[in-house]
């Protein structure tokens, strides 16, 4: 039992995009990446039919960061810039981390040349009694898990 090591707690995380974006987040998706997979028809020797499995172009989805809506105007403030045209200066690096229950880092993942692809507010009801959340989603040129 020396040898176990209990999984991380993903509740408690932060997310910095060069001062752009800080601060903690409520729901964080899209750390990953995939290949597009290329299938090709071969026939063997022995005549039979066989389908290769060939790794394809490499992407990495989308990160779409949820939080709860304050007074801040950062992510929308950020978007405008892609709105208006400015992508290049709008494309900026970051890190998501997530930190254990004494708000120690245990894990981190560093994206590149991300922008805002779209910004959603609140979907406010009269008769509801919960949090107004916003949602941003980030297209990213790479991300790797570094600690």
């Amino acid at each position: 039992m020396a040898d176990r090591e209990d999984p991380l707690i993903g509740f408690h995380f932060a997310v910095d995009v060069q001062g752009v974006i800080t601060g903690f987040f409520t729901e964080c998706s899209g750390l990953g990446s995939e290949h597009e997979v290329i299938e090709h028809k071969v026939i063997t020797e022995n005549g039979q039919e066989v389908i290769m499995k060939i790794p394809g172009r490499l992407k990495w989805e989308n990160i779409t960061l949820k939080r709860g809506v304050t007074s801040r105007m950062d992510i929308w403030d950020w978007r405008k810039d892609v709105e208006d045209g400015d992508v290049d200066s709008a494309r900026r690096d970051g890190s998501i981390v997530m930190y254990d229950q004494t708000l120690n880092e245990v894990a981190r993942w560093n994206f590149e040349r991300a922008w805002p692809v779209k910004v959603t507010g609140p979907q406010p009801k009269a008769d509801s009694n919960e949090i107004g959340i916003e949602e941003l989603t980030l297209a990213h040129e790479y991300i790797t898990r570094v600690s």
